[in-house]
């Protein structure tokens, strides 16, 4: 049973995790230390689902892909110069701030209305795909408060795969406490997946794919509505981690001591 998926993929840019990365008190409340100078990336959780979306929409004929995204304009469309040539998809860009002291709740009404604002868009037809966690937005509870906007009744958290019955229901295996799996069954869409790593490929690179998505992709961060996003977390003080090493060889200790040893040093930071 084939059946033709709207599948909208909401995620965002992050500082690339190879940077040095340092939080800084600004008049507009925390924000990272030359950030906007830093190279972005898409969020690694949304990415997961941005791919599993894109192999779902090619196994299943007439599916479509469209990725919605709270980021600023600049960062988006250079994270969308490698993003766009692995994933046919349409972009809804939201102008908005895309560092991890963002509250939750804002974040999810941005994406809500970005998603109502689809032209076309049925739900009887939707899946709705996000990052189980992220790696700025880690609060583990906006995909949540995005179902929950839209009336989607059916979520699933943690997800690693996906896999559609001939009947057309949705098996689901969503990660469980012990390294195991809860395996579920969904009559059918609307779905929402929050997604853990999934466990198919990354998709290759394909120019011709890059040439038509930015067709689109350039109009649509030109439209960018910006978003009303306040502040969330707050912090006294910040310090980078130290760099710090003290080897000690003794022989025979008892391990419990060593135990202790290493709890006192811990907690003495």
């Amino acid at each position: 049973m084939n059946i033709p998926y709207q599948i909208v993929v909401c995620g965002g840019v992050v500082p690339d995790p190879l940077q040095t990365l340092e939080p800084i008190a600004t008049a507009n409340g925390p924000a990272l230390k030359n950030e906007l100078l830093l190279p972005h990336v898409l969020d690694p959780w949304s990415a997961h689902a941005l791919y599993e979306a894109a192999h779902l929409a090619r196994r299943s004929a007439g599916s479509k892909v469209w990725l919605v995204s709270v980021a600023p304009k600049t960062k988006l469309q250079q994270v969308m110069m490698t993003i766009g040539q692995r994933v046919p998809l349409e972009l809804v860009a939201i102008e908005g701030p895309a560092s991890g002291f963002t509250d939750a709740a804002d974040v999810a009404a941005a994406l809500a209305a970005g998603i109502e604002g689809i032209a076309g868009l049925d739900q009887s037809r939707l899946l709705l795909f996000g990052g189980w966690e992220s790696a700025s937005r880690a609060a583990g509870a906006t995909m949540q408060m995005v179902g929950e906007r839209l009336g989607i009744i059916d979520q699933f958290q943690g997800v690693d795969e996906l896999s559609v019955a001939d009947d057309g229901a949705l098996r689901i295996l969503e990660r469980i406490e012990g390294g195991q799996h809860q395996v579920s069954v969904c009559s059918g869409p609307p779905v929402l997946l929050g997604w853990a790593t999934g466990n198919l490929p990354e998709p290759p690179n394909h120019p011709q794919i890059g040439m038509q998505n930015m067709r689109a992709i350039m109009p649509a961060l030109q439209k960018a509505r910006t978003a009303q996003i306040s502040g969330g977390a707050r912090f006294e003080s910040v310090t980078l981690p130290k760099q710090q090493r003290a080897t000690r060889i003794v022989k025979d200790k008892p391990v419990e001591e060593i135990a202790r040893e290493i709890v006192t040093w811990v907690t003495a930071e």
